[in-house]
């Protein structure tokens, strides 16, 4: 890609994931909720999504966008959510239709579909076979309002690529953790997508070629129940990680090369 990447909530565990993974890979703009501790290494701004001018000017030049920006705990009220999360990407795909962006990658979430897990449903969903698989086709079924506003995102992901011909891939993220998977809780360990595995599939959501996709964004861990198949298909995603394979120092020190 010859132009920027504009990355939104640059300064998350989302956006350091794919920062540490493709620093190198690609021109960056950066646009940080706050004051960074450190200088970063990319140009940057500092705003809020929600603030117009700031979104205009954060999307001024770039070629392409990873929107991560919002609040992001799953109990953050309506008003958060509403205001963050819904209203903020709405004007970034505005900002991004407006300044002639022809790809938009959205940080979706396991919480746009957290409401299919239910006690009686969870443990056929634990299973390693294919029988209990969401793909991304089912209609979404969020669990809290955070949900709901990546859902709403989504929404209108879809309503600016058949309007405005954007290229949109919903990512709906798992269990983003640093390190190793969840030791004791199985279904982070269904869910966990690694850091370097996060930067994997944001690569691909930049390369390849697409119209509209709701991919599910984990490593190719043994017992799940998110379907790959359409990340692989669609983008060529191919995760290295795997929540099962985790088995002590060796499997650390591969982990940190990013093998």
């Amino acid at each position: 890609m010859d132009e920027p990447v504009l990355l939104t909530g640059a300064g998350g565990r989302v956006g350091q994931a794919v920062l540490e993974g493709l620093a190198d890979e690609y021109e960056w703009k950066l646009l940080l909720h706050s004051p960074p501790d450190d200088e970063p290494d990319h140009e940057y701004l500092i705003g809020d999504v929600t603030d117009e001018e700031t979104v205009a000017e954060a999307m001024d030049g770039v070629g392409a966008v990873i929107h991560l920006a919002g609040d992001p705990r799953p109990s953050a009220p309506w008003p958060s959510v509403l205001t963050n999360n819904i209203d903020g990407t709405e004007k970034m795909y505005e900002a991004a239709v407006d300044a002639g962006v022809e790809k938009f990658v959205f940080a979706s979430s396991n919480h746009a579909v957290g409401a299919y897990e239910t006690d009686e449903r969870t443990p056929e969903m634990y299973r390693s076979d294919d029988d209990y698989r969401l793909d991304g086709t089912e209609f979404p079924r969020p669990g809290n309002h955070y949900g709901v506003s990546k859902a709403a995102g989504e929404v209108l992901g879809r309503y600016y690529h058949d309007e405005h011909g954007i290229s949109v891939c919903n990512v709906r993220i798992g269990n983003l953790t640093r390190g190793h998977p969840p030791i004791d809780y199985e279904r982070g360990q269904a869910m966990w997508l690694s850091y370097p595995d996060c930067a994997r599939i944001h690569r691909c959501a930049l390369e390849a070629d697409y119209e509209f996709e709701i991919v599910y964004g984990i490593s190719d861990n043994d017992r799940k129940y998110y379907s790959l198949e359409r990340a692989k298909e669609a983008l060529g995603y191919d995760p290295q990680d795997n929540s099962a394979e985790w088995d002590g120092d060796d499997h650390v020190a591969d982990y940190e090369r990013g093998v």
